[in-house]
């Protein structure tokens, strides 16, 4: 039996829930944020994020500006009877109607979590390998920071903004095995450009341990609704 999807612009506190709730991070990503919320037979059932991800230079090697490229930076759902891959298929068309300049998308599935990028696999993207190994930052609180949020002095400058972040004389280092890194292009030149990083998808098994629908842990206690109060479609913005 067929389940009715929709896919539509959410709420950022919809998004901050599903995520909460939903993702094995339990963290918004940094702004700004396009939010989509998805929902199957009008119940909430959670979220596709995408940002500029964690450096201003994720363009760079595929010589595009900020403006042409984004992360998808979350995929967070409860149990759902849709695929992961319609949804984010729905998501990305969704996306690209806002954002005509966009020509390449690009996601991490992170093994230090049990990931692989099997939706990614579904998806057909193209799995360009892995990043360089490296460090996460833990402060005093528990919370986990990536390597550029953190700094020596407490300040670090983020798309162009100064910030204050954890030391990391204050923080335990983490050290962490490189993430599965996939690209989505938005049209053909792209496409073409990118064929040749193309790799074999690394399978699940050498990947230890995943979690349920790969990037997305199971809903906490079946919940499934955020409750009316958040629902409120705030077309993006």
């Amino acid at each position: 039996m067929s389940v009715d999807l929709r896919v539509d612009w959410c709420s950022y506190q919809a998004a901050k829930w599903a995520v909460e709730h939903w993702h094995y991070s339990r963290t918004m990503p940094t702004p700004p944020i396009v939010r989509i919320g998805a929902w199957e037979q009008s119940e909430f059932i959670g979220c596709v994020l995408f940002s500029r991800g964690a450096t201003q230079d994720l363009g760079t090697p595929y010589g595009l500006q900020m403006t042409q490229v984004c992360e998808l930076t979350r995929v967070a759902l409860a149990d759902h009877a849709n695929t992961v891959s319609k949804i984010g298929s729905l998501a990305i068309a969704l996306l690209k109607t806002r954002n005509p300049d966009l020509r390449l998308i690009v996601s991490f599935a992170d093994p230090n979590n049990g990931h692989h990028g099997g939706i990614y696999q579904a998806m057909n993207w193209t799995y360009a390998g892995q990043t360089s190994a490296s460090y996460k930052y833990q402060d005093s609180s528990g919370r986990v920071w990536h390597g550029r949020q953190v700094s020596s002095t407490g300040v670090s400058r983020q798309y162009g903004e100064l910030r204050y972040v954890p030391r990391i004389e204050d923080c335990t280092r983490i050290p962490e095995i490189g993430k599965h890194r996939y690209l989505y292009p938005l049209d053909r030149a792209m496409r073409k450009q990118i064929e040749p990083l193309r790799k074999p998808y690394p399978k699940r098994e050498t990947c230890g341990p995943s979690v349920e629908g790969d990037t997305l842990p199971q809903a906490e206690g079946g919940v499934r609704s955020t409750g009316a109060a958040l629902l409120g479609n705030d077309n993006g913005k």
